[in-house]
């Protein structure tokens, strides 16, 4: 199982999501409380590559022992890559959250909605 941190880099949805932006590309993945919270993660079920996801919205489902958990997009845009290393093996989300358990990239439809997302510490007070 992952550290429980926060990334400082990373922007982060209140729905526990998290997006690391580069220019008009994002990487989105769950944090750490969202995977400590699902338990162990056996299933990632994700949107086919093309599919347009918007903010707030459901975009797919982790699957743990314990529950199945709709995905909240934390940007919206369109799925460019798919960690098909989780779609493999889903507890990858359990280990490194942050890292190898990626789950989508996608191309920004605004930029402006990075503004809207939360800070580590400003994420971290809302747990």
């Amino acid at each position: 199982m992952a550290e429980d941190r926060y990334p400082d880099q990373l922007r982060y949805h209140r729905e526990h999501g998290w997006a690391l932006v580069a220019d008009d590309q994002a990487t989105l993945g769950i944090s750490w409380f969202a995977q400590d919270a699902l338990g162990e993660v056996v299933f990632f079920d994700p949107p086919a590559l093309g599919t347009a996801i918007i903010a707030g919205s459901s975009y797919g489902e982790v699957e743990s022992l314990k529950a199945v958990s709709e995905l909240i997009a934390p940007l919206s845009g369109e799925v460019t890559a798919i960690n098909q290393e989780v779609v493999a093996d889903a507890g990858l989300i359990n280990a490194e959250p942050y890292g190898e358990g990626w789950l989508l990239k996608i191309q920004l439809a605004d930029r402006g909605e990075v503004e809207r997302l939360l800070g580590a510490d400003a994420y971290e007070a809302t747990l």
